[in-house]
């Protein structure tokens, strides 16, 4: 397909340019359609030729040997059209793929020009400086926060100091409560009570628990 003449297909404007591929494949496209058409016309005819033949081989030699020789002419134009095909089909394949490594080489050489407008005249000594400055200026901030707070309450915690706090609340707040009702705290009462007495309970517990156990087994037995 190089009798074309790619240089007038591609010259022109920068939009026949484009089109160019395009319309080469779809012209192409066209050309392949038409060959097929003529494949299947020409195999028709072969088959036509071959049934003639088969009728005629016994009863008319002549006919039928006339009708092979038309046969394998039409073999060999199906021959010759099947080639074109398959060069045609070469040749779409072949401005595909150029138009597809175009297009990528022209994305390419978009994204370079892209990074390269984004640097500008950013370089690895402008970065490094940049970066310097910064840490300069964040140097400088700590600085001036640090005298800002000399002098000012400190901010840690002592836990120690909590607890003790905690526990002379804790004492206040007793101390209020005895005050106002003049009853001794509950747990003062139980201190004082007998050892003894604290025990009462629980054994009387366990007793009731004893007698609740013996009903539920008279009652079975009972059953």
């Amino acid at each position: 397909m190089s009798g074309w003449g790619w240089g007038n297909v591609f010259g022109g404007s920068s939009k026949t340019q484009k089109d160019a591929p395009k319309n080469a494949i779809l012209g192409l496209r066209g050309t392949l359609d038409m060959l097929s058409k003529r494949e299947k016309h020409l195999q028709n005819q072969m088959d036509e030729q071959d049934a003639v033949a088969r009728k005629n081989v016994s009863t008319n030699k002549n006919i039928a040997k006339a009708a092979l020789r038309r046969k394998k002419a039409f073999e060999h134009n199906l021959e010759q059209t099947q080639s074109q095909m398959m060069t045609v089909e070469r040749e779409i394949s072949s401005i595909e793929t150029a138009n597809i490594n175009k297009e990528t080489l022209d994305a390419m050489k978009n994204a370079q020009q892209a990074m390269k407008t984004i640097h500008g005249n950013l370089t690895i000594d402008k970065v490094d400086q940049t970066m310097e400055d910064l840490r300069e200026q964040h140097a400088i901030g700590e600085e001036i926060a640090e005298a800002l707070t000399q002098g000012s309450v400190a901010t840690g915690v002592d836990e120690d100091e909590l607890d003790e706090e905690l526990a002379d609340l804790q004492q206040e707040e007793l101390d209020n409560k005895m005050l106002k009702t003049g009853t001794v705290p509950v747990a003062d009462q139980i201190q004082r009570l007998p050892s003894a007495a604290v025990g009462e309970p629980k054994r009387r517990e366990e007793e009731l628990d004893e007698e609740e156990e013996l009903r539920k087994l008279q009652a079975e037995m009972a059953m």
